[in-house]
């Protein structure tokens, strides 16, 4: 009897191991398709419980059912890795010293029902960000962080009340700060030209595009990821990309942004810091980016309080000071020539389906 419980524990348990991991390989925008990029730590902590738990049964194909386990396994951990300390540092942190070319960044999304407003605003005045991007803020978000946003010069608000409201704020130098949308989706993305108190001008762009759940694909999302990753790509200056991508560090969308931009990752070679479910040790996952282009150092780089959403806040210093990057920062080999060409095929059909007549005209950057 035992043994039969256990061999139907393993079946089942490798089935769902090796579905959820040959699902993501499918070229599909379908929900239920991408949502399987997001669980590859439980997934691999599943198969390597199968696989101690297959020890001790005996059955009928036993060796077939965890070997395939094992592939699913090793498949897992080599695209988990990378955001582990056993994988080589792509950014060094920088001394967190005094200094004209050091700001701080806060990016959060403080979940619109969450009613711990003061929890927030007690969050903003102790970081003291020279940045502050937050999501999914709502008319109500806003009248209870006023008395402290209105500290920063500068706030750009796009304020919904259907989860996908936005606001920025900043006591750098301003050269450009608004709201565009590059999808029909309705998700604002923030692009802001901004420059630091010793002069070094930079660009920000805060993200936050719909997640796959039931009833959304992920082609806008993934069109808002690349485009921006293209944008970065053609600005020439120092850029960085933040917010809630509603997509894992290590999934093919995120991975084609790092590419695209150019981007380096403070996560990479110094572990998950997963951002949701702040309410769920279990099925926790890094959906919250943190990307610089080469030239940008980190000085710190952490996942912030519990602030009672249901993401936790980062919080990091950066150094504008392109010396200090260039030691500390191990950059991405550049595009080769069929890779640009790729990217901008695809950017090229995005733009084109979303120039669709039919449909709402949503704004774009300037690229040049």
């Amino acid at each position: 009897m035992l043994n039969t419980v256990m061999v139907t524990v393993i079946i089942l348990g490798a089935a769902l191991v090796v579905i959820g991991t040959l699902l993501p390989l499918v070229p599909s925008h379908a929900w239920w398709v991408r949502g399987w990029d997001f669980p590859r730590v439980q997934l691999l902590i599943l198969g390597v419980a199968i696989l101690v738990i297959g020890l001790l049964a005996s059955f009928p194909g036993k060796l077939v059912v965890l070997g395939v386990v094992l592939v699913a396994c090793v498949y897992q951990a080599v695209r988990i890795v990378p955001y582990t300390p056993l994988y080589p540092k792509e950014m060094k942190l920088v001394d967190d010293v005094a200094s004209g070319s050091q700001i701080v960044l806060l990016s959060s999304n403080v979940e619109m029902p969450n009613d711990r407003h003061d929890v927030v605003a007690e969050l903003i005045e102790t970081v003291d960000a020279d940045i502050v991007f937050l999501m999914e803020t709502d008319q109500t978000w806003y009248d209870s962080l006023e008395p402290k946003l209105s500290a920063y010069p500068t706030v750009v608000t796009e304020l919904r009340d259907n989860y996908y409201g936005a606001i920025f704020a900043t006591r750098l130098k301003v050269n450009e700060a608004r709201f565009v949308y590059l999808s029909h989706d309705d998700t604002p993305t923030l692009f802001a030209e901004l420059e630091t108190q010793d002069g070094h001008t930079f660009r920000f762009v805060g993200l936050h595009p719909r997640p796959p759940v039931p009833g959304n694909t992920t082609r806008d999302r993934d069109a808002e990821i690349i485009y921006s990753a293209r944008f970065a790509r053609k600005t020439g200056l120092p850029l960085i990309a933040v917010g809630d991508f509603n997509d894992a560090a290590w999934s093919d969308t995120s991975r084609r942004f790092k590419r695209v931009g150019g981007y380096v990752d403070p996560r990479v070679g110094r572990g998950l810091i997963a951002s949701f479910d702040a309410q769920s040790r279990l099925v926790r996952v890094p959906i919250d980016q943190f990307y610089a282009t080469p030239d940008i150092a980190v000085a710190s780089f952490a996942r912030g309080p519990n602030i009672g959403s249901d993401h936790f806040p980062l919080i990091a210093r950066i150094d504008l000071d392109e010396d200090k990057a260039r030691a500390a920062n191990n950059p991405p080999a550049p595009l080769n020539p069929d890779e640009i060409e790729e990217f901008d095929r695809i950017a090229a059909e995005y733009r084109a389906d979303l120039k669709d007549p039919n449909l709402p005209k949503p704004g774009f950057p300037d690229e040049n």
